[in-house]
């Protein structure tokens, strides 16, 4: 949450201490507990390192819910991002019948853009979030199967 790619495209968390840490934990406990979804940890198979976070989630903004993703940048472009994001939408999809699910990111965030293309969504239109600068919002191509 402290690296530079992190605060640029989705913001400072402000998470500086144990408790901002702890805060943002309960954000995330909180959204399971309302959604019966949320953000998961991501670790690699073969070791259990910790290497990034990926899920679903529900912001008021937001008509539908939207796959987000954030992942240490030791582990960016190694398909990662890709196989924990399409394992979320899948399980929107499949496990919580969800009939949308949409992605948001940065004008200038070209790895997830990249990303959301290559999980099948494509951009739709500029959105305003609250405290953020435009966004583009995207939209599965066709209704999932």
């Amino acid at each position: 949450m402290n690296t530079p790619q992190y605060i640029q495209f989705i913001g400072d968390k402000n998470a500086h201490s144990i408790n901002d840490a702890e805060s943002n934990i309960q954000e995330r406990i909180d959204s399971y507990e309302s959604n019966n979804f949320g953000l998961w940890l991501v670790t690699l198979k073969e070791s259990g390192v910790p290497v990034g976070t990926c899920g679903l989630i529900k912001r008021e903004a937001l008509e539908h819910v939207d796959i987000g993703f954030a992942f240490h940048p030791n582990y960016f472009n190694k398909g990662y991002a890709y196989e924990a994001a399409e394992a979320c939408l899948q399980y929107g999809y499949e496990e919580l019948g969800l009939s949308k699910i949409v992605g948001i990111t940065d004008v200038d965030n070209h790895s997830s853009i990249k990303l959301l293309e290559k999980l099948g969504l494509k951009f739709e239109k500029e959105v305003k979030m609250p405290n953020s600068d435009k966004l583009l919002l995207f939209s599965p191509i066709k209704k999932p199967d």
